[in-house]
C-alpha cells in the first residue's frame, strides 16, 4: 500500500475501463481470478502485489554468477516475449515496463 496516502485519501472503489480498445483487460482479470482462485478484485490486488516481487526475483536470477551471458539473454528474451516487461541484460540486469 502506498504509505504516502492517508486512509481518507483512499477511494471507496477503483474502476478499470474495459471499453474503447481495453476489452482485453477483462480477459486478463478473469485469467488472474482463475489463477489465484479468488474474485476479480482480489485477483487484481494480488497480481499488482506479485508483479514487483516477480521483477525483483527476475533481476536476482539474471545476475547470478553461474549463468552464462547467453543463458541470461535467453531468459531475458523469453520473459520479454511472454510479458509486458522490458528486460535488459548488460553488466547488470534491469526490468522495466514497455
Amino acid at each position: 500500500m502506498n504509505t504516502n496516502m492517508s486512509q481518507k485519501d483512499i477511494p471507496q472503489s477503483v474502476r478499470i475501463r474495459t471499453d474503447d480498445g481495453n476489452e482485453y483487460r477483462f480477459d486478463a482479470i478473469e485469467a488472474a481470478s482463475e489463477l489465484y482462485g479468488v474474485n476479480r478484485s482480489d485477483a487484481v490486488a494480488r497480481a499488482c502485489d506479485d508483479v514487483a516481487r516477480l521483477a525483483d526475483a527476475l533481476v536476482d536470477i539474471l545476475e547470478r554468477d553461474d549463468l552464462t551471458r547467453r543463458q541470461q539473454r535467453e531468459i531475458a528474451d523469453q520473459v520479454d516475449r511472454a510479458t509486458s516487461f522490458e528486460v535488459d541484460v548488460e553488466n547488470s540486469a534491469e526490468v522495466g515496463r514497455e
